[in-house]
């Protein structure tokens, strides 16, 4: 299969697992803290992983192991906190649709810390990007008042470690293997992952009798399975045989999987989020541009 027709076929797949993403969440904190969610979906991954890929970090070189343990706390582990607890306050749909300021990021990440320089088309993109983020939070404030939209800041910042994740691939890992690369971040945040949940009372009896509970259990290891360990190995090859943007760009398809999910359970979403939303999604395409 060309490079060409395989970018375009992994990032429809990664659109449909990571906008399931979001939802299942959602549906994860009905019986999860946060904490112990982020904690239980980086264990589950890291032990699929390591059950298919540890032999691969073998060819990872001594001098490359400090950006794959970075790529591992920026692009898994401290945004699969941030992004549960951003859902304790606001809907799925809401933070697909942030999570779009990815290539954003990755351009203005690319330029001020990796040299990347960009065109005017792409600055434009970015000024429109943040434009509709602003009419998005201030919007989905009014509209949904007993959310806090302050929360909305654990998504942003969670883009910017993702943004600073593809660069660092991009860069410094574009010569290992895709496998190596996922496996390796896990085994440098699986530990601190264990020490977290150990601290949380997920192993007391009053979380077990938490009627959502097993449900929620079933919920992140799914979420862990696809929506983490296989979109990783799938994302990473995708950096390698495209581009940091393209491969970010992601973010275009992921919000129209997330917002019909979000939707079907309920979710709030007026017209003004609707064309805020095609505003971001607008930026996104034109900092894209340059790399289509």
């Amino acid at each position: 299969m060309q490079n060409t027709t395989k970018k375009w076929l992994f990032l429809l797949i990664l659109s449909l697992i990571w906008g399931s993403s979001f939802i299942l969440i959602k549906k994860s904190l009905l019986g999860l803290s946060p904490y112990q969610l982020g904690a239980l979906r980086t264990i589950i991954t890291g032990l699929f992983l390591f059950a298919v890929g540890l032999k691969s970090i073998k060819s990872i070189d001594k001098r490359e192991w400090k950006w794959v343990v970075l790529s591992g706390f920026l692009g898994s582990f401290i945004p699969a906190f941030l992004f549960a607890i951003a859902e304790t306050e606001i809907d799925s749909a809401i933070t697909s649709v942030l999570n779009s300021l990815v290539p954003l990021n990755a351009i203005l990440l690319g330029f001020a810390i990796f040299k990347i320089g960009f065109t005017k088309r792409q600055f434009l993109g970015v000024v429109i990007g943040f434009i509709g983020t602003s009419i998005l939070i201030l919007r989905g404030a009014d509209l949904n008042p007993n959310q806090n939209y302050l929360y909305a800041g654990f998504v942003i910042v969670s883009t910017v470690m993702y943004a600073l994740n593809v660069n660092i691939i991009k860069k410094y890992l574009q010569n290992v293997k895709p496998l190596s690369i996922a496996t390796g971040n896990y085994v440098a945040i699986v530990i601190p992952a264990i020490i977290i949940l150990l601290c949380t009372d997920f192993f007391s009896e009053s979380t077990y009798s938490q009627p959502d509970f097993q449900m929620s259990v079933v919920y992140v290891a799914i979420l862990s399975l696809f929506g983490t360990a296989l979109a990783k190995v799938l994302f990473n090859t995708l950096i390698q045989i495209s581009t940091p943007v393209f491969a970010s760009s992601v973010t275009y398809l992921m919000p129209v999987v997330a917002l019909v999910w979000g939707l079907l359970d309920g979710e709030s979403f007026g017209w003004i989020q609707v064309v805020a939303s095609l505003i971001i999604l607008i930026g996104v395409y034109l900092a894209n541009k340059r790399h289509a």
